[in-house]
């Protein structure tokens, strides 16, 4: 056993810090319940008149009592189609959780955010949701109550390869697969959002508000001159006794999610991955701990030993190659049972076998061959991945061009790219430039990927950021003849300033699905062992190819 970390003495610097991440946990908890709310207690009340349940309320009811939701997604168009009024959550609420004892991505349109519209991000929403279902082999269920395309935005959700038209490829390619899809159209069912759930592999519909047709019935009136209301067009009777296209008629919702249960609860099993896991222990130290350890500047230093050993169990690490490579710490440990491999970033100063100082959270040469090594032994052992990240990028200089840091950079690029068992990445705190990639951000596949409320994401550190953008607008507006003072040049700085952290910001991320959500540190262990849980159901894991890395 190689323990990791320490008492923490609670120093007036631990205090700040934690006072300052508490602060963004109280934010974050505030924001989380606005979005929560979709489209505000009214629509909420008039959903309810209708004699339908919120979506959360549906989920809820779906999964397993005292179980746990995974909630994907949750501030997806954050402060986006403002113009429109908004769009919470993108008006889809989706996540995994556990029906029948089985575990499931859940899919529900809220219709208290305008009628359930599509927004484009409400299709990048869906999208993912399906990719969770293929990677990991499981069933997904739609719970669809949905007006269809927002229409003023048609033409940034209709016709390209990641927009609308390729949900229902997926529904296809997961049939072929064997992954099992259930549909319930608890509401309305649009136009070609009335393929989703006829394309699924079984669908039923509530009396009464479920509703599916190609046209509704002022469009048929208008294309064809036939009279004729919705629930004769296309309602429960319409399609479970005479179009045969519903395979379930049901009585109202709690009767429609009991029917899911039902099934899913007849549903066979197939053969798991080989992941391995033992006994679940808690962490050597308590994860709020964690909160004071993080500097509530992001310039400063710290040591991810003392972070790693609030979030595995018992703070066992058997650290791979110690010596080597130390702004990046690899090695073998459990979290929540699971055997897991770590990859993370050192933030913390330190010093090579030569006596020189190498700066926290840069990776270095040394340090991209150390975490390519080990990311291989990983794949060869079987054994999954999770990336914690607060990098600044990869060294730049002389030295280390000389030294070969981009040829070095690429292996560990290319490893990670290659990577075969599940990855899993946690941004704590910086994630700039290609540190992003080489440290498993979202372009690489990572499982699930969640941001911690300190985190930030961009291409560089602000600091240089603005002040690069700052010289090339000065030269700009030099060029048009303008004249800019010193004073005039701060403004221009603090505006730059201010964009830049607005887009860093882990929100801006959130809104646009670049990272799954954002999480308190202390719940970090729960995610991981729900994404290794999921993972173990698809035990078709590919040959591990390591490419360049060959040469």
């Amino acid at each position: 056993m190689a323990l990791i970390g320490s008492e923490i003495q609670k120093t007036a610097g631990f205090v700040k810090n934690e006072e300052h991440c508490r602060s963004l946990l109280n934010h974050l908890r505030t924001r989380q319940e606005a979005v929560r709310q979709g489209g505000g207690k009214g629509a909420m009340e008039k959903h309810r008149a209708a004699g339908k349940m919120t979506a959360r309320e549906r989920i809820a009811r779906l999964i397993d009592p005292g179980s746990a939701f995974l909630e994907i997604g949750l501030f997806a168009a954050w402060e986006m189609y403002e113009e429109y009024g908004g769009a919470p959550s993108a008006g889809t609420v989706f996540g995994t959780g556990r029906i029948s004892g089985r575990e499931a991505v859940i899919v529900a349109n809220d219709a208290t955010v305008k009628a359930g519209a599509w927004f484009p991000m409400t299709c990048r929403k869906n999208l993912r949701a399906q990719e969770i279902a293929i990677e990991n082999r499981i069933p997904i269920i739609y719970l669809v109550d949905s007006a269809g395309v927002f229409l003023p935005l048609q033409s940034e959700i209709f016709p390209d390869k990641e927009h609308f038209g390729r949900i229902f490829r997926n529904n296809a390619v997961m049939s072929s697969l064997g992954i099992l899809q259930i549909a319930a159209i608890m509401g309305p069912c649009v136009a070609g959002g009335a393929y989703l759930p006829i394309m699924s592999d079984e669908a039923m519909i509530v009396e009464g508000t479920g509703s599916v047709f190609l046209a509704g019935s002022h469009l048929v009136k208008a294309a064809i001159g036939e009279e004729i209301d919705n629930e004769h067009l296309g309602g429960a009777l319409v399609h479970s006794e005479i179009s045969g296209v519903t395979d379930h008629r049901m009585a109202n919702d709690a009767e429609c999610l009991a029917r899911i249960r039902s099934i899913i609860a007849k549903t066979g099993s197939h053969p798991k991955a080989g992941f391995d896991r033992g006994v679940p222990s808690p962490p050597r130290f308590d994860p709020a701990e964690i909160y004071g350890l993080l500097p509530a500047d992001r310039t400063k230093p710290y040591d991810m030993h003392e972070v790693l050993a609030r979030i595995i169990d018992g703070g066992d690490l058997d650290e791979y190659k110690a010596g080597y490579g130390k702004t990046i710490v690899t090695g073998y440990a459990r979290i929540d049972g699971w055997a897991v491999g770590i990859v993370a970033n050192q933030r913390a100063v330190v010093r090579t076998s030569a006596g020189e100082m190498q700066v926290g959270g840069v990776i270095y040469s040394d340090t991209a061959d150390k975490a390519a090594r080990f990311v291989m032994n990983c794949n060869q052992k079987l054994i999954p991945l999770v990336f914690f990240q607060d990098v600044t990028g990869f060294m730049v200089g002389s030295r280390a061009e000389k030294g070969g840091i981009i040829k070095d950079g690429a292996k560990l690029v290319n490893a990670v790219a290659n990577s075969v068992v599940p990855k899993f990445t946690f941004i704590v705190g910086n994630s700039y430039g290609a540190g992003n990639y080489a440290m498993c951000g979202k372009a690489y596949d990572p499982r699930l990927i969640f941001a911690w409320p300190t985190a930030q994401i961009a291409v560089m550190g602000g600091k240089q950021a603005s002040e690069t953008l700052l010289a090339i607008k000065i030269r700009q507006m030099e060029k048009g003849g303008q004249k800019i003072d010193p004073d005039s040049g701060k403004r221009l700085l603090a505006d730059i300033q201010r964009r830049y952290e607005r887009e860093t910001d882990p929100y801006f991320a959130a809104a646009r699905m670049w990272v799954d959500g954002i999480i308190d540190p202390a719940e970090t262990r729960a995610a991981v062992s729900e994404g290794i849980s999921l993972a173990m159901h698809n035990p078709e894991i590919p040959k591990f190819n390591p490419g360049l890395l060959q040469t």
